[in-house]
């Protein structure tokens, strides 16, 4: 783990979350087939690895600092979105929905694939382990074969419906491979 954490500059806390739940989606969904290397692009594009703002991670896998993003009101190009309750008590905006933690989910994506990764018995979306897991289950939820470049990109693009999102997740999941 410290060697492909130094030859990545990921963190190795970071690391650790994406390695386990690629490791417990091979056994959980073994058709996928998603690498770490995936979840890893996702977790650098969407949060740096958690490290966003004035955030780190702690050695439980939480953000010191909860990761919330924009509210998502209808401008500068977001949609939308309404927050449900559980959604407001994650990031407190009772008007409207905010992503949270490493991976940006918004209120009903998490409420769907909430995972808890790291078997704390709370699954948590500023807990890299869990956020990871959760992740691995949204891209794996087509039933595709994540190993080939259809499936993939259908999966990565259904996490962001931006063709230049998938371009640029890929370019750094490739980068991470290597």
């Amino acid at each position: 783990l410290s060697k492909i954490s130094a030859s990545t500059g990921i963190d190795s806390r970071a690391l650790r979350g994406y390695a386990d739940a690629a490791v417990a989606l091979k056994d959980q969904q073994p058709a996928c087939k998603l690498g770490w290397a995936t979840l890893a692009a996702i977790g650098a594009i969407e949060s740096g690895h958690g490290t966003h703002g004035e955030s780190s991670l702690t050695a439980d896998g939480r953000s010191t600092v909860a990761i919330i993003g924009p509210a998502l009101n209808g401008q500068g190009g977001y949609a939308a979105i309404r927050p449900s309750a559980e959604a407001t008590t994650r990031h407190g905006d009772a008007q409207w929905d905010r992503a949270v933690g490493p991976f940006q989910f918004i209120g009903d994506t998490w409420e769907r694939w909430q995972s808890d990764g790291d078997g704390d018995g709370d699954a948590d979306p500023n807990d890299i382990d869990d956020a990871a897991l959760a992740a691995g289950r949204y891209l794996c939820a087509s039933g595709a074969d994540l190993s080939t470049g259809n499936g993939w990109r259908a999966a990565v693009f259904s996490y962001n419906h931006s063709d230049e999102y998938v371009e640029n997740v890929l370019a750094v999941a490739n980068a991470y491979a290597k």
